[in-house]
């Protein structure tokens, strides 16, 4: 007898929130780096990234859970109550992770992370409702919730010696009432899931999700400071020599992706400048 086993549609683009896909959140290392994100946009807006006390800033792995949430979410059909279900195990799965004890922590400790870390927007965070900048603190994830596995589950545990019984199984988590009303207003960027996992390297996803920023708001050149897209990202390093180590490589990855028709780091007079070629390849 043959069981026909029903698979998932591939999602062939994410929306994202436009506004938040603007603004600095992931520290794109992961270190215990604990020191807020200050972003300022013009106008004297400002933007805040503050971790719980004894938290460390969001890092990479975040940015990929942050994705993969929002992936899940799109393909749920964008449920009205912002929630979001979900094993741990097939969660990894589709980031491409490897599933064991040490990447169980690693996703149970991101998602609570991206639920204590405060966004504060002082006019910097677009309100698409209220047609006007935000004022306000909120989270990412406004509820989580991750259970153990049920008592059937762990009595399975043990044909799996890479898993542990008390390991926790299935996940809830809420998206917070900003973001979806952003989404569902269509002050969104779309990103494709598959050249998003293609490219191997924090800075260049992060990379490419600013050029959906930029494609949406109808840019077909995208060029600023080195100095600023530094903030933007945003990157530890200062001195224009370390940024270049890192986002040359990752100007690199779009272009062989072709996500970017071309990607220029110059230095004229002294000042160092970022322009970026959009691709008119569709996310």
């Amino acid at each position: 007898m043959t069981i026909a086993v029903r698979r998932r549609p591939a999602t062939r683009s994410i929306l994202l929130d436009r506004a938040l896909e603007a603004l600095p959140l992931f520290r794109l290392s992961d270190s215990s780096d604990d020191v807020p994100i200050t972003f300022s946009v013009e106008h004297g807006a400002r933007w805040r990234v503050i971790p719980l006390a004894g938290d460390r800033l969001p890092g990479t792995f975040d940015q990929d859970v942050y994705i993969e949430i929002f992936r899940r979410y799109n393909d749920a059909g964008a449920p009205a109550d912002g929630v979001v279900s979900f094993t741990l195990h097939d969660f990894l799965r589709s980031m491409g992770r490897r599933v064991d004890g040490r990447t169980y922590e690693q996703l149970r400790s991101a998602l609570g992370r991206l639920q204590r870390t405060s966004l504060e927007s002082t006019g910097a965070y677009w309100d698409a409702a209220a047609g006007a900048p935000l004022q306000a603190r909120f989270s990412l994830l406004s509820a989580t919730k991750v259970d153990r596995r049920r008592s059937s589950d762990r009595e399975q545990l043990g044909l799996f010696p890479v898993l542990s019984a008390n390991e926790p199984g299935d996940a809830r988590v809420t998206i917070a009432s900003a973001i979806r009303t952003n989404i569902a207003r269509g002050y969104s960027v779309h990103l494709s899931p598959a050249h998003y996992l293609a490219l191997a390297s924090p800075v260049a996803r992060r990379l490419y999700r600013l050029l959906a920023v930029a494609g949406a708001e109808g840019r077909d050149v995208w060029s600023l400071p080195l100095a600023a897209l530094a903030e933007q990202l945003p990157l530890s390093q200062h001195y224009p020599s370390h940024l270049v180590r890192v986002v040359q490589p990752a100007n690199e990855m779009l272009l062989t992706a072709g996500l970017a028709r071309a990607a220029d780091l110059r230095q004229e007079d002294g000042v160092w400048t970022a322009t970026y070629v959009l691709s008119a390849q569709p996310a």
